[in-house]
């Protein structure tokens, strides 16, 4: 086991309990999908893994061995991309990504391999003689990626890293993380947008207000909660009032001419909904049907939207 939590809790000093049993196990060359709201406890749990963070009771184990603040040796298999950009600004994009290898690879030859595949990975060979000021938000997100990854580390903890950066860019970063699980790193990856999560991870953890509320692969996820496809149908309001009463119904509404229909799993209630609008001659426009998402459990299970 790559990483393992054992009944994590942490309550800061103004009383604000931030974790509450928190219990996590990762495996080797998983993408470990940290999901939650700002608040939730993601980033505290990450802090206390790298034992940033001191925590009140629990234990943390890192390749099954006890992790401590002075295991320097644990700490060097592992990489961290922050939520926030952490480069020094009066270094180029070379000399930071040599700065952090250096923390951890002492043999110049090496480093200066190391430095140039980082550099080659992020695609920022064009600028190596940049300072982080003249860089956009996307090409600054891809240098602190650059910057953690550099001495080729087992794990790599990527927290929120594409906040506030262009979709051309988030694809970029999420094509980069892909590549490093293949290459045989673990990644651990907190987001509070579903989407990617759902797009990249192997194995899903959704937290809230300090706890862990649900885990497992995306699909037993959606299987946990009855909700079935989403059908959405452009007809006229009154359309509503034929299906208030049906029990494969779970949730109508009609929004901007179209009806949407939240279905019980199981059957495809499609061809029944459409024989039922033909029937009482209702004109059918656009139809479209959405199985259940991230955003449904997450939804069905804490009764708000993720990013509230």
């Amino acid at each position: 086991m790559i990483v393992q939590v054992k009944e994590l809790e942490k309550t800061y000093k103004n009383g604000l309990k931030a974790l509450n049993g928190v219990s996590l196990e990762v495996r080797e060359k998983e993408i470990y999908g940290l999901l939650g709201p700002n608040g939730s406890g993601k980033t505290t749990t990450i802090n206390c893994i790298l034992q940033l963070l001191k925590f009140d009771k629990g234990e943390i184990l890192l390749f099954d061995e006890e992790m401590k603040p002075s295991r320097l040796d644990l700490k060097s298999k592992i990489g961290l991309v922050p939520q926030n950009v952490a480069v020094f600004n009066e270094l180029t994009v070379y000399d930071n990504i040599d700065f952090f290898c250096g923390l951890y690879i002492k043999d110049k030859k090496l480093r200066k391999q190391y430095v140039e595949e980082a550099i080659a990975f992020v695609s920022l060979e064009d600028y190596k003689k940049f300072y982080p000021k003249k860089l956009s938000g996307g090409l600054l997100r891809r240098l602190n990626i650059a910057c953690g990854i550099v001495h080729k580390p087992e794990l790599i903890i990527f927290d929120e890293p594409t906040v506030a950066v262009d979709p051309q860019s988030r694809n970029k970063i999420l094509e980069g993380i892909l590549k490093l699980n293949e290459a045989g790193s673990t990644i651990i990856y907190t987001s509070h947008y579903m989407e990617e999560v759902e797009q990249i991870c192997s194995y899903i953890v959704i937290m809230d207000k300090g706890e862990v509320i649900a885990h497992g692969t995306k699909e037993k996820l959606k299987e946990s909660i009855e909700l079935g496809a989403t059908v959405t149908i452009q007809t006229n309001k009154e359309a509503i009032d034929l299906f208030r009463d049906k029990e494969y119904v779970l949730d109508i509404s009609y929004k901007e001419k179209e009806l949407t229909i939240q279905t019980k799993k199981g059957n495809s209630y499609l061809p029944t909904i459409l024989d039922i609008l033909e029937k009482n001659k209702m004109p059918i426009g656009r139809v479209y049907t959405e199985l259940p998402t991230l955003n449904d459990v997450f939804l069905k299970l804490t009764g708000k939207e993720l990013r509230d």
